[in-house]
């Protein structure tokens, strides 16, 4: 949770390409990241794998004027409207990116080669046909912010009791970075979000933070079964109230354009 997803950047940096706040080149480069390449199979009209550049081009030529997030996990079709193949691909990599404005979705499909130490990252996102209908489960920006606080407060008494918030030299390294990210500046989202979608991007990453902490420590102070269960119960509500305000996140563009069709 605490690596932006994929989605995401595609998302976010195909809004602002779409929107003409960016140019092609920087909306690819944002998206790529430190991978080394992204293709785009499957686009109605295209025979073989095709670059970012042309795929969201063409994309565009299709009618698609938005971009939005899906972050399913079993039991949790956060995002999606189906249809059923689609939906289990999606939840199979746990992100998908849907169009808005053409009835396409998009999964990635990620392959890592090299030997150790010098592995590169290339990654194929599968162009199939989805539903039109309303995404599963997405709160608006205001409800996801309102949650990330409750949950948060709520959790972290839960953990601190448990003593298995975080410790040691590797929650130390990832707080230490995370603190790093934060200084420097980075850019959340992409240009033409609104300042409370970064707000409650950056918040739901710092709580996606607290549980992958939680998860990585170890029993902690969580002595017995029951404890231990207490732990897993405060743990999977908060992280499903991250992942929900990250999806808010992401599609605001989109929720509040189509709140100014209505």
């Amino acid at each position: 949770m605490l690596s932006e997803p994929r989605s995401g950047r595609l998302a976010a940096w195909g809004n602002a390409l779409l929107a003409g706040l960016v140019s092609p080149d920087d909306a690819v480069l944002a998206i790529v990241g430190e991978d080394a390449v992204h293709r785009v199979e499957g686009l109605p009209g295209e025979s073989a794998p095709v670059g970012l550049t042309l795929a969201l081009g063409r994309l565009r030529t299709l009618g698609v004027t938005g971009l939005r997030v899906a972050l399913p996990t079993s039991g949790h079709p956060l995002g999606l409207s189906g249809p059923p193949a689609f939906n289990a691909r999606a939840l199979e990599a746990e992100e998908a990116v849907i169009c808005y404005g053409a009835a396409l979705g998009l999964v990635p499909e990620v392959y890592e080669a090299g030997p150790a130490g010098d592995v590169h990252v290339e990654v194929v996102w599968h162009c199939l046909p989805v539903r039109e209908a309303p995404p599963a489960d997405v709160p608006s920006l205001g409800e996801a912010e309102r949650e990330l606080a409750e949950a948060l407060r709520d959790a972290t008494a839960v953990l601190s009791r448990l003593d298995v918030a975080g410790s040691g030299p590797v929650a130390e390294a990832a707080l230490d970075a995370y603190r790093a990210r934060a200084e420097r500046g980075r850019e959340v989202l992409a240009p033409g979000y609104p300042p409370r979608a970064v707000r409650v991007l950056e918040l739901a990453q710092r709580v996606g933070l607290l549980v992958s902490l939680a998860r990585e420590s170890g029993h902690g102070g969580a002595v017995s079964a029951s404890e231990m269960a207490v732990r897993a119960e405060a743990l999977r509500p908060v992280e499903r109230t991250a992942r929900r305000a990250q999806v808010a996140a992401y599609n605001s563009v989109v929720e509040e354009r189509e709140k100014g069709v209505r």
